[in-house]
Order: C-alpha cells, then sequence, then structure tokens
C-alpha cells in the first residue's frame, strides 16, 4: 500500500540566513521512503528581525515571548506569500522554528516561532516544538536529522551538515550515531560580521591567510571535543567558550578566518575517523564554501560529495518535513542512540489548522 504524504517544511538556522521553506512529497512504496521537492525558497530576515534573533538570549521574559509570538506572525505571513506561488497546498506544515536557547544536561531547549500562530493564520496544522519531548526524556534533543538520514539519504555512508554548527550521521554497528562536531558557520559568519562582511564568499580571505598555532591549538583544547557519546552544542557554549579565544586573537582578519577553517576541517576529520564509510554528503551553507570544502577533502581522506544547490540549501527543511510526517503518523522520529534519551521517541506539538 502506498501513502503520500505534501508537506511544507521550515527551517530557520543560527547563522541567521532568514527562514527556508521546502514543499515536499513524501510517498512510502513497499517499506521504503522517497522524497521530491516541489519547490523552496529562502526568505532573508530584515536587519530588524535579525538584530533581535541575535539579541533573543538577553531578553526579558516579556520581550522573549513577544518575539516568539511575531516571528510565529512573520512565519506565517512569508508562508502565506510562498504558498500562493503554489498549485498544491501542503497538508501540514512542519516547523522547526528557531533556536535560542539549547542546554540539554539542566533539561532546557528553546525554539521560537509560534506554531499555534502559523496554524491559526495560515489555516493549516502545523507540527512543532520537535526537540522538547526528547530534552524530557533525558536526551540531547538534538541532532534531529539522523533519522531522515537513515530513511532518506541511505546511500551515502555519512551525513555532514555545515551549518551554524557542523554535525554528523553515520551508520556504525548497525546504528545510526550523530552529534554536533563544531561551531562552523556561527564562527565564521562572527568573524566577517566584525569586519562589515555578511560572510566570506567562497572562503576566499580565509585561503588569503595563513595558520596561527596558537589560536588553532587553543580552539582545539577547548573540552567539548574531549566528550563522547550523545552531545550537542547551543550558541550559549559559543559564547562562553568559543567566541572568547576569537575575541582575544589580534591575527588579521584572513589569518584568524584561516586558522578557524582549517579547525573546523580538524575536527570534523576527527569526528569522522571512526567512521569507515567512503562517501560523505556535505550539505547546508558551508558547503558553498569552496575553501573549507577543499580542506576536507584533504584532510578527511573522505569522498567529499556535494550535491546541488537544492539539496545544499534545504536538506534540513526536507528533513524537518518528514519529521512531520512520521509524528503524524505516530512513528519514531527522535533516536535515543542519537540523542541519549531513555527511549526512541516521537516528538512534536500539532495545533490544528481549519
Amino acid at each position: 500500500m502506498e501513502s503520500v504524504y505534501h508537506v511544507l517544511g521550515t527551517m530557520s538556522g543560527t547563522s541567521l540566513d532568514g527562514l527556508d521553506l521546502a514543499l515536499c512529497r513524501f510517498r512510502k512504496t513497499g517499506g521504503r521512503w522517497n522524497y521530491q521537492v516541489i519547490a523552496a525558497a529562502t526568505y532573508p530576515y530584515d536587519e530588524v528581525m535579525r538584530t533581535r534573533l541575535a539579541k533573543a538570549m538577553e531578553l526579558p521574559a516579556y520581550e522573549y515571548v513577544q518575539l516568539h509570538a511575531d516571528l510565529g506572525h512573520l512565519m506565517a505571513t512569508t508562508i502565506r506569500t510562498f504558498l500562493a506561488q503554489q498549485t498544491i497546498i501542503p497538508d501540514f506544515i512542519a516547523s522547526h522554528g528557531h533556536t535560542v536557547f539549547h542546554q540539554p544536561a539542566i533539561g532546557i531547549t528553546s525554539q521560537i516561532g509560534n506554531g499555534a500562530v502559523i496554524a491559526s493564520h495560515t489555516g493549516i496544522t502545523t507540527v512543532c516544538d520537535f526537540r522538547n519531548n526528547d530534552v524530557a526524556l533525558g536526551g540531547q534533543g538534538a541532532p534531529l536529522v539522523p533519522i531522515g538520514d537513515e530513511l532518506l539519504f541511505s546511500n551515502y555512508d555519512a551525513c555532514l551538515n555545515l551549518g551554524g554548527i557542523s554535525n554528523i550521521s553515520f551508520r556504525k554497528n548497525d546504528r545510526r550515531i550523530a552529534f554536533d562536531i563544531s561551531p562552523c558557520n556561527m564562527a565564521l559568519n562572527y568573524l566577517a560580521n566584525k569586519w562589515g562582511m555578511d560572510y566570506d564568499q567562497d572562503g576566499k580571505i580565509a585561503r588569503s591567510g595563513i595558520i596561527d598555532a596558537t589560536l588553532l591549538n587553543e580552539l582545539n583544547a577547548l573540552g567539548y571535543y574531549q566528550l563522547s557519546g550523545a552531545k550537542s552544542l547551543g550558541k550559549e557554549w559559543f559564547d562562553a567558550k568559543f567566541r572568547p579565544c576569537l575575541d582575544a586573537s589580534q591575527q588579521p582578519l584572513n589569518n584568524q578566518l584561516r586558522t578557524l577553517t582549517e579547525h573546523i576541517a580538524v575536527q570534523i576529520a576527527n569526528a569522522t575517523n571512526d567512521n569507515q564509510g567512503e562517501t560523505m554528503l556535505v550539505t547546508g551553507g558551508g558547503a558553498h564554501n569552496k575553501f573549507l570544502v577543499e580542506r576536507l577533502r584533504d584532510i578527511t581522506g573522505k569522498d567529499i560529495i556535494v550535491p546541488d544547490d537544492q539539496t545544499i540549501d534545504f536538506k534540513e527543511a526536507i528533513i524537518f518535513a518528514f519529521l512531520g510526517v512520521l509524528r503524524m503518523r505516530g512513528e519514531v522520529n527522535c533516536l535515543c542512540d542519537v540523542t541519549g534519551a531513555s527511549r526512541d521517541n516521537c516528538g512534536g506539538a500539532i495545533y490544528g489548522g481549519r
């Protein structure tokens, strides 16, 4: 028996690029899932919203709740604009929201962009709040994409996402293993922003620099990299542990970016030492960074596969749409082997549309 779902996946990443939307068709035939992207687009945040999101961690409670609602309204308006150009209306929306706080060790994770507002203003049932159930079960609540890697991208030995934070997913001893590796675009863009740029296009500035051994050693010595098992990163860790290393550096921008690029590549290589596979699918905004991808090829020794731009830019939105499918079916969409939770679970709050 064949099952077909049309779903709109949404994703707002820590790099603050904007809202990614992917309208997808999922089909299950003979026990196997496949997907098709019908349409996809990124809607950049204006400067006001970017600034509010960047400072969200500092807001008092009232303003934080207001931002949660306002982002939900913005998402709903953006979704309506996007869907007005399509001929297919999705069965439901799966919205990741925008992560502000993520400290699973003390039992909290918070994604804003009110799902009830999205559902009420689009008239389409919305699944959101994918992480909290896993955190409540003692898990990291992240990464969530491995179930999608397992069921939609299993033809690759490993899936590497180069987003605000880099994370990896692969099979080992017949289990799916996944974890956050290191800051990626969050850190690269932070340095570029300090010099008035949105990002270092193609890694050109980094390519022109030289490695600062002192900074590289300091970054590689951070305690997170010594942890094993389920682990994840949040902006709090970046601000408290990682950013001070960058701020203390007296090196010119090109040397800082060169050193940071090397650090990211080294940590990814370390993370893939136990993965005996050869093919590695690389997606996320960092896959457009030609210099970073070159360093990954040189250091990891893997067959680095950079797919088409649509897959690079929208893989996470595609997978969150798929997580919504699994939630609506009442099936596992979060793996305890990945997050360290007490059991596999099915996460996501559902708000009805019309």
